[in-house]
């Protein structure tokens, strides 16, 4: 521990607030009462128990499930290197269970080198002997045996050199790979066997034995993987590790560049966001501002008051759903964002009076009896990307005579209740804009917004004309990820 000793002395509320910093520029929300709230949290719970610690930072610093693995990459990072002195005392237990335990002074390992160091520790004992020792951790589920042998693991097969730019994954193949653990799972079954004697195990029983045995084995690799994580974190800095390992959350994924499972994160965090949607444009209906004054009802308060109008009152205006058009382009990369979107607009659906969808690429083509036939909103999303007859020549954008076929068959439509997103990059492939027909749009919508997926850096480069459009349109909006796309959702209520 003489890498963290000289940070001792660090108030645990410093050391706290290391943490939510952290979490910050990962982008999980942590405000200054939940803060305050976790270091509340830990003077109520055994600083012994690092599960205990973990989990109490967990309840009062994490609002949302899709954020927890991105808490909990953090918090073996930060803490993966600190003990016991550094939240206590120097004399205190190892809560952690990461360092200097007490058993491996009682083996015969040699070559004990830093954290950090390669080479091959734990010389002393021979890999025949090793296994055995690991064979029999498993067995008799011995977590304290099973983390000595992860630690010597680590030393011995990983090869870890200091200041070598090798990820974490690297090392866990190369120790995982020399420790055989099919080899020592078959052994496990066998033995399982043995103890039921001549009669043979059921498929029931050999199942639970196998799945018993299974969760040792991942256990086995957790320790693994803190080892080789503490020694990273020892040689390059917290800092430096969570900086590596961190990854976006998933309403901060860009829609434009996900990976698949980053895309299945992202239709996860989704519906939580739709309801959280629905209800604030319903609240925000709801208490919307005050209509006129009722002098009628004014001067009728005020006899109460000996004629005096000490209380106004109001007309409350009803406020009626709004319609919602969607014009969505639906080529090349841009798919993605608009299925996203489609995937909103719909699932909120019934905070607004109707809703039709219409879809292009150089042709148009409304799409909204797919959605009013199904349940399914992932088939509904299919079925447009199959079915609409969106090409009319070659298959590559044409706003301008997209927007033509628009107005031209549904134009007339549009009333002062209507509400238009128009979902695209303006990559218009040079061909004419036709920006009148957005104008005229928002002569007789109620309101028009443009949604880009394109980093505004982007935007009016090469064949973007997204600024021609947005000058006849009520605000546009770069909404490359989930978080973007909630904060324009309030201009739709």
């Amino acid at each position: 521990m003489t890498d963290t000793a000289p940070e001792a002395s660090v108030p645990l509320f410093e050391l706290i607030e290391g943490f939510v910093v952290e979490l910050r520029t990962a982008g999980l929300p942590v405000s200054l009462v939940e803060n305050i709230d976790a270091v509340e949290a830990i003077r109520e719970i055994p600083l012994g128990d690092r599960d205990a610690f973990k989990y109490a930072l967990a309840a009062t610093l994490v609002k949302n499930q899709a954020h927890w693995k991105t808490f909990e990459t953090l918090f073996e990072v930060y803490f993966s290197i600190r003990g016991a002195e550094y939240l206590l005392d120097p004399d205190a237990d190892n809560p952690f269970g990461d360092l200097d335990l007490d058993d491996l002074d009682d083996m015969d390992f040699a070559g004990e080198q830093p954290p950090g160091q390669g080479g091959q520790g734990g010389s002393g004992m021979t890999p025949e002997e090793m296994a055995e020792m690991l064979f029999q951790a498993m067995l008799n589920s011995d977590q304290t045996l099973m983390k000595a042998i992860a630690k010597q693991a680590v030393k011995r097969f990983a090869g870890m050199e200091p200041g070598r730019p090798v990820g974490g994954t690297y090392y866990l193949y190369r120790t995982l790979r020399n420790l055989d653990l099919d080899g020592i799972m078959e052994r496990l079954m066998e033995a399982a066997q043995e103890a039921k004697g001549d009669q043979p195990l059921s498929p029931l029983e050999e199942r639970l034995e196998r799945d018993e045995y299974d969760d040792r084995i991942e256990k086995l690799k957790k320790e693994i993987e803190a080892e080789i994580r503490r020694r990273l974190v020892a040689d390059r800095g917290a800092e430096a590790m969570a900086k590596t390992l961190r990854k976006p959350l998933p309403e901060d994924v860009d829609f434009m560049h996900a990976s698949r499972e980053e895309m299945a994160k992202i239709r996860q965090a989704i519906y939580p966001l739709t309801r959280k949607l629905a209800v604030r444009l319903a609240r925000k209906r709801r208490h919307n501002r005050k209509g006129p004054l009722d002098f009628r009802s004014t001067v009728r308060h005020s006899l109460s008051y000996g004629g005096v109008p000490a209380e106004p009152k109001f007309r409350h205006p009803n406020p009626s759903k709004p319609e919602i058009m969607v014009i969505a382009d639906i080529s090349g990369s841009v798919a993605a964002f608009a299925r996203f979107t489609l995937h909103l607009v719909y699932a909120i659906s019934n905070q607004f009076s109707k809703v039709r969808s219409f879809v292009f690429i150089d042709g148009l083509d409304e799409v909204t009896h797919f959605f009013d036939k199904t349940d399914d909103i992932n088939e509904a999303v299919h079925r447009v990307n199959t079915e609409a007859d969106v090409v009319w020549v070659d298959g590559h954008s044409d706003y301008g005579h997209a927007f033509e076929v628009f107005w031209d068959g549904f134009g007339k439509e549009i009333t002062p209740k209507t509400t238009v997103l128009i979902l695209g990059d303006a990559r218009n492939n040079y061909h004419a804009s036709q920006a009148w027909v957005v104008k005229e749009i928002e002569k007789k919508a109620r309101k028009v917004f443009w949604l880009n997926p394109e980093p505004k850096a982007y935007w009016n480069t090469g064949d973007s004309i997204v600024g021609e459009y947005g000058a006849h349109t009520n605000g546009l909006f770069e909404v490359r990820t989930l978080r973007q796309l909630e904060k324009f959702v309030d201009n739709l209520a």
